[in-house]
């Protein structure tokens, strides 16, 4: 509905001012909703359609963009762009009743941990078709393009990885790092770096002023998209002290950029896609799952020769979800009528199972697997690389294993490694194998780190014609034991942690008592029980932190310890919704007594870095820099005499 103060200038043929606000009825919120739609000039005496552009706002902010700078920065600078452009923007509403506390005053988008009563992916879905209905249009994926501030960027960034076939390009202005996604009662953890591979269709383009508060966060999320050359990332960076968009013109002009380029009509071929939902559509493809815990669902290195089907209860290294089975019927790719053999492989286990699944009169391919990972092969004769988390202490020799999964008949190959870091040292590159079904290759490796955290390498396998890349997370080498260690297997404790005072700096130790764990409470982890760790640091990255204790998040590599819980908690004053992130671990009951466990334990600390005598030209700031910092230490648990 547009507003009535507008029909007399419409009536007249006078140039409608450059945005109007307006509403459409929407299903999801049962009622009708807000958005700002600014237009191009001309528009009204055109005859032409344009793409689209949909600009998400921040916190505490709505539709109007008017809240974080009273009208006078975001709204000017759009206008002016569609004034010398031919563009439209859209700014939706992110209200939520319950969540706001005034017009401008809330958390937008229903992104909370106990959230889910709306699902603005549909919401979007709902306004696109409005939009396209009610303005002339270019409905293309390549015309449509998502960008937004803050919460609003880390909307961008969601709702273009969740759409692929919707959205050609997207941007983020400062965005959010990490929110809650998926149905009520079943919230996942969403952070964009996780999920890089979701837009290797699109163009991504990252918007960082130099003084935002969250601005690690951000380095972050740049680092993933720029490691990942199949995603078309670009990357600014501006001199500003303020938590707001910036370079707006020139990020719409990416934005343009991505509107001409033909590459944006079509989906890549092989592609990757995550859902926090059960069930969901993407690329023709309907998966459908009976999962009742919060999980992310994803098909991975997808092409019309198979996929790779994982569920995970949290990203990026989950264990797999509790299910009966997972359904998935393919796009209509393949001969209707026909009759192909599927292979099947267990990632966790092997085992491989064949079956006969005859194509639909669409051409479609129902196939029902379970939720421990599998690999699919429908046809073609690609040998596949299976996947791994790996992790490794710097400077120590270690044996670089690569599963491969040949579903043809027995070949002989030649494997070639290699990497473009200079902190990794392939001691031998070219392997030979003769491969009938799966098999390992051993890489003789060293990684070094000159880093006090993980640092991060990339190397690639060639094997035949097809290069595959192999991740790898590397710790600093001279890793010691915590100077003090507690293990909570059902006990209480009581500790000494670090509470910030605001966000102009401060704070404390405070009393925290916890009750953790199941077991005999002995704090000393036994085969069958679980347990979290804690740590006392000797210093933490606040100046204030010293000698305050804290939860570890705990990483093994060992088939008898599994991480049974990802906990996450809010860091203490943290603006961002940005949750630490530690274990709860469990050795299994039938681990021999012979067996050791090398960990590797990982504390956060945090602090708001305020520096009261930093000034802005004559104005004087207070914006407090949210930092973190990764503490590693080593440790091990025997089977002999346990540890802890």
């Amino acid at each position: 509905m547009i507003s009535a103060l507008l029909l007399p200038i419409l009536l007249l043929g006078v140039e409608a001012p450059s945005f109007q606000d307006a509403t459409y009825s929407s299903r999801v919120f049962a009622g009708e909703r807000n958005y700002r739609v600014f237009l191009p000039a001309g528009y009204q005496q055109s005859q032409k359609r344009y793409p689209v552009i949909y600009y998400f706002h921040g916190h505490s902010d709505r539709y109007t963009l008017e809240a974080y700078d009273k009208g006078q920065d975001t709204v000017p600078k759009i206008a002016k762009f569609v004034k010398d452009h031919d563009a439209i923007v859209v700014a939706p509403d992110g209200f939520v009743a319950k969540h706001y506390t005034s017009f401008y005053a809330g958390t937008p988008y229903d992104v909370s941990e106990q959230g889910g009563d709306f699902d603005f992916g549909e919401a979007f879905q709902e306004l696109i078709a409005h939009i396209d209905g009610k303005y002339r249009t270019q409905t293309g994926r390549r015309y449509r393009a998502t960008s937004g501030l803050s919460m609003g960027g880390f909307m961008s960034l969601w709702l273009s990885a969740r759409y692929p076939e919707l959205v050609g390009s997207a941007s983020a202005f400062n965005p959010g790092p990490e929110f809650f996604l998926g149905e009520s009662g079943r919230r996942s953890l969403w952070r964009p770096k996780d999920h890089v591979a979701l837009h290797e269709s699109a163009s991504v383009r990252l918007v960082r002023a130099s003084g935002d508060y969250i601005s690690q966060y951000h380095e972050e999320t740049r680092a993933a998209y720029a490691r990942t050359p199949s995603v078309d990332f670009e990357f600014r960076q501006d001199e500003y002290h303020r938590h707001w968009a910036t370079s707006i013109g020139e990020t719409f002009e990416f934005h343009l950029r991505a509107f001409n380029d033909p590459r944006r009509d079509q989906l890549a071929d092989h592609w990757t896609y995550t859902s926090p939902y059960r069930s969901f559509e993407v690329r023709g493809y309907q998966v459908s799952t009976d999962i009742r815990e919060a999980a992310l669902v994803s098909i991975e290195d997808a092409t019309a020769d198979g996929f790779r089907l994982r569920t995970r209860r949290w990203a990026p290294d989950g264990p797999a979800a509790s299910c009966r089975a997972v359904t998935v019927t393919t796009a209509p790719l393949y001969v209707a009528g026909k009759t192909y053999g599927v292979s099947e492989l267990s990632i966790a286990s092997g085992a491989i199972r064949r079956n006969e699944i005859k194509a639909s009169a669409e051409g479609r391919l129902t196939i029902r697997t379970g939720c421990d990972g599998s690999q699919i092969h429908i046809q073609g004769n690609e040998l596949i690389v299976l996947p791994e988390i790996r992790r490794f202490v710097a400077g120590e020799p270690v044996q670089l294993k690569v599963r491969i999964w040949n579903p043809g008949a027995s070949r002989t190959l030649s494997a070639e490694l290699r990497s473009e870091y200079p902190t990794v040292k392939i001691e031998q590159g070219v392997v030979a194998a003769t491969v009938d079904g799966t098999a390992t290759l051993i890489f003789p490796v060293v990684f070094n780190s000159g880093s006090s955290e993980w640092a991060h390498a990339r190397l690639h396998l060639k094997v035949d014609d097809k290069v595959s890349p192999i991740d790898v997370e590397i710790a600093p080498d001279g890793l010691t034991e915590p100077i003090e260690m507690r293990v909570l297997d059902g006990r209480t404790q009581s500790f000494h942690v670090f509470r910030q005072k605001g966000n102009q700096g401060g704070g404390g130790p405070v009393t925290r008592t916890v009750t953790e764990g199941s077991g005999n409470g002995d704090g000393i982890l036994q085969p069958g029980e679980r347990a979290t760790i804690w740590l006392k640091l000797p210093a933490g990255i606040d100046g204030l932190d010293r000698g305050n204790w804290c939860r570890a998040k705990v990483y093994s590599d060992s088939p008898w310890l599994t991480e049974v819980a990802d906990i996450q908690e809010q860091k203490q004053l943290e603006w961002t919704g940005a949750k630490n992130r530690t274990s709860l671990i469990e050795v299994a009951g039938s681990t021999p007594s012979n067996v050791e466990i090398p960990l590797i334990l990982d504390c956060e600390s945090w602090t708001y870095h305020f520096t009261p005598d930093l000034r802005y030209g004559s104005e004087a700031l207070y914006q407090a820099f949210q930092i973190h910092k990764h503490h590693l230490f080593r440790s091990t648990w025997s089977g002999r005499k346990p540890a802890f």
